[in-house]
């Protein structure tokens, strides 16, 4: 690659603005690269209504302590106005979803099909755009399996309570066009899932009448549509508070159900359980942890490419790093020479694309994690038609939704949570 000074200035342009404290997200009804009919359920089980608990004679909720204290009440939410729920988008190449610990999945509502390859972000192709055959929303949630690899950190000791892990992973879709960031639509989709150590089978043979594991989901308000596990979990509807939301497991059933998994998979050494899948309220670009604008200059003998990137730190509960952030543009036209590009990137001539990758973004990046990539190519068969700019990223330690999970009465105690998030379609057009 030759990088001469460039003949002519690179197209002019402002980053992405800062997004509007009170934008709401009004995303398009028809038309939209976003919208999509209804998906299929997941073939592990027939679609169940979304209610909480899908069995005729849910178990009665654990006898409450006489009296509890009062938790503070949490910080609003994010957009809490209601809307109809609409099936979420979801990326034909989802995000790295790692479970709570290398372990054999166990998931009794998840698909046949696992994400355990996504292991790394991918990249989609140029045709693979918002409207083409995405996946319904059970199918996506799925938990992957994986091989165990060493110990369990959720180790069974001689303590009186029973170790669980939980972790929340959620997935932002979205679509930006040109620099108008009320034309930005966005889709977060999330999970939370549970995890036993194997040991906890032994404890269940001996204790046949174990405690009922109860908790509470807090900042509940910021999801706008909640689909329980509906062979496991179970809710009470006649709580005031919308800011949490109390939940209990179906103890029986989980504990045949975590027993048949032993069988199956007597080497692993942990087990992670589907509990939730959710919806997340969205406000927009304000809701999108990476802004983006994108601005093409097409002639016939040449193409000048800018794209604009602006960390958000607002859509996130806790500000955290944006990780192997990948920029990826196909150009056509038959590009004979990549005259100039900056910073360095990578360009497959036999794909005809070209590839950012920074390996982190943040508030301590490079002016605050705003910057700019820019190219500049030479044609033999132009005009080039200018094609989605699609980025990924992935990220630990957060989430967008903000919530987060409590234990309610004894018998149990939280050796880990975890909380991630990772982009899924996330476009950008001219």
């Amino acid at each position: 690659m030759e990088s001469p000074k460039l003949t002519r200035p690179f197209p002019t342009g402002t980053p992405p603005p800062l997004p509007p404290k009170n934008v709401p997200a009004t995303p398009p009804r028809t038309g939209s690269p976003l919208t999509i009919g209804p998906g299929a359920s997941s073939p592990a089980r027939p679609a169940t209504p979304l209610v909480p608990c899908s069995s005729t004679t849910p178990p009665p909720p654990p006898p409450r302590p006489p009296s509890r204290p009062k938790l503070p009440p949490g910080k609003p939410g994010v957009g809490d106005v209601s809307r109809p729920f609409s099936p979420p988008i979801h990326s034909s190449s989802p995000p790295p979803i790692a479970p709570l610990a290398r372990a054999e999945s166990t998931s009794s509502i998840s698909s046949t099909n696992s994400l355990s390859a996504a292991t790394t972000p991918t990249v989609v192709s140029e045709d693979d755009v918002f409207y083409d055959k995405l996946p319904s929303f059970e199918r996506r949630c799925e938990t992957p399996a994986g091989s165990s690899r060493g110990p369990s950190p959720l180790t069974m000791g001689a303590q009186d309570t029973l170790p669980v892990a939980a972790a929340f992973t959620e997935t932002v879709n979205a679509y930006f066009k040109g620099a108008d960031p009320s034309k930005c639509i966005v889709k977060i989709t999330g999970e939370m899932v549970l995890s036993f150590p194997a040991g906890i089978t032994r404890h269940f043979a001996n204790n046949p009448s174990p405690a009922a594991l109860t908790f509470r989901v807090v900042n509940f308000s910021r999801l706008e549509h909640v689909l329980p596990n509906p062979q496991l979990l179970c809710c009470d509807n006649t709580q005031n508070d919308a800011n949490t939301k109390e939940f209990w497991v179906n103890m029986p059933n989980l504990m045949t159900h975590l027993k048949k998994v032993s069988e199956q998979k007597p080497q692993a050494t942990y087990y992670n359980v589907d509990m939730l899948k959710y919806q997340v309220s969205a406000q927009g670009i304000q809701s999108t942890p990476l802004n983006l604008a994108v601005n093409w200059r097409c002639e016939p003998s040449s193409t000048d490419l800018r794209i604009d990137y602006k960390y958000n730190t607002d859509a996130m509960t806790t500000a955290v790093a944006l990780n192997n952030v990948q920029f990826l543009v196909p150009i056509d036209g038959g590009v004979t020479k990549l005259q100039a590009v900056l910073p360095p990137a990578v360009w497959n001539a036999e794909q005809q694309r070209i590839l950012w990758k920074i390996p982190d973004i943040s508030q301590k990046s490079e002016n605050g994690g705003v910057g700019s990539l820019l190219a500049r190519f030479q044609l033999s068969e132009g005009p080039s038609k200018p094609s989605p700019l699609v980025v990924q990223f992935t990220s630990e330690g957060s989430t967008l939704s903000g919530c987060d999970i409590e234990l309610v009465g004894a018998g149990y105690r939280f050796s880990l949570i975890k909380k991630r998030f990772a982009a899924g379609k996330y476009l950008a057009d001219n």
